[in-house]
């Protein structure tokens, strides 16, 4: 009888103890995300938090899910994309409290020329269809001079602004997932480094042209409002700071990720 008394009481502590551990859910896109998060996943567990990851391919239902209250956080996108959600879906998600973690810088990829002073006139140039990272890739076809945009300050620019297309350059706008694929269909395409990486294109190796270190679109962790603060949240980000997450990011990702902190 005594030894089912006590045997009930470890039961009992024990549903206590799991009870106890803070259980923190996250959004975020395969890679780099999760697997950053994977990383400091151990680092968390110590520190009484269960950090459960759920991936997603696309850019619309990790911001969502956050907003339905399924899930706490989300890593994936930068602060221009969120502004722009918010805008078009209605929705207040904010970047918590020390919120970014690192920069991928957005490249120009193609499977038909070796150098972007061969793109011939009247080339194909797809680009992601959202606001924000379709104004980011005309920004950067800006910079490299071939095309001029109006509004020289908006992050968010479309084809509709484009005032000088010398090369008489043709835009297809494509949900940003499908731009690998897309490769051999167009002469050139804007894609955003997480899909890049995801396709087996290096940044740094395969890319035409890239940003810079110094490009505005640092990536980082979105909640709610009132999750913004939550001491777990802020745990993640600590973790996500750390000299040790620097350093993986560094050797892993060897320049088409960096750190931004």
């Amino acid at each position: 009888m005594l030894k089912q008394v006590f045997s009930a009481l470890a039961v009992v502590a024990l549903a206590a103890s799991v009870q106890a551990a803070d259980v923190l859910k996250i959004a975020a896109t395969p890679v780099p995300h999760a697997e950053i998060l994977n990383f400091v996943k151990p680092k968390l567990q110590a520190e009484g938090i269960e950090l459960q990851i759920r991936e997603f391919s696309d850019y619309v239902q990790p911001n969502m899910a956050v907003a339905d209250k399924q899930l706490d956080a989300n890593f994936f996108q930068h602060q221009p994309y969120l502004d722009s959600f918010n805008k078009d879906r209605k929705t207040d998600l904010v970047v918590v409290p020390g919120g970014k973690v690192h920069v991928e810088p957005f490249g120009a990829y193609s499977s038909k020329i070796k150098n972007i002073k061969d793109l011939k006139e009247g080339a194909t140039v797809a680009i992601p269809n959202d606001p924000s990272n379709g104004g980011r890739a005309l920004i950067l076809l800006s910079k490299q001079g071939l095309i001029t945009l109006k509004g020289a300050n908006s992050l968010t620019p479309t084809p509709l602004d484009v005032v000088d297309n010398p090369k008489k350059l043709k835009f297809r706008e494509l949900e940003a997932p499908l731009l690998p694929r897309a490769l051999p269909d167009v002469d050139l395409a804007l894609i955003n480094t997480n899909y890049a990486i995801e396709a087996k294109l290096n940044p740094t190796r395969d890319a035409l042209f890239i940003e810079g270190a110094d490009s505005p679109y640092t990536n980082i962790v979105a909640a709610r409002a009132d999750r913004a603060n939550d001491p777990a949240i802020a745990k993640l980000m600590k973790a996500l700071h750390s000299p040790e997450a620097k350093q993986f990011i560094l050797d892993k990702y060897k320049g088409a990720v960096l750190p931004a902190f």
